[in-house]
């Protein structure tokens, strides 16, 4: 499970961050907008890891194993 970080802008947006995945964030109009617009980039750069082999964060090392 990754955490999601999020803060109020100073223009009012949000921005929400994923630590474990360096450069993970997005801004949104609300926190909640924030937060769903992140977790889809993450999802995104997870799939794009596994399919150029690059290693996964230590969150998520173990969810697949080889019978």
């Amino acid at each position: 499970m990754f955490r999601i970080e999020s803060e109020q802008e100073e223009d009012g947006r949000w921005i929400a961050e994923v630590p474990a995945l360096p450069g993970v964030l997005a801004y949104g109009q609300t926190k909640a907008d924030a937060s769903a617009k992140v977790q889809a980039l993450a999802l995104r750069v997870i799939t794009d890891r596994l399919d150029h082999g690059e290693p996964l964060p230590r969150e998520i090392a173990d969810v697949f194993k080889a019978a």
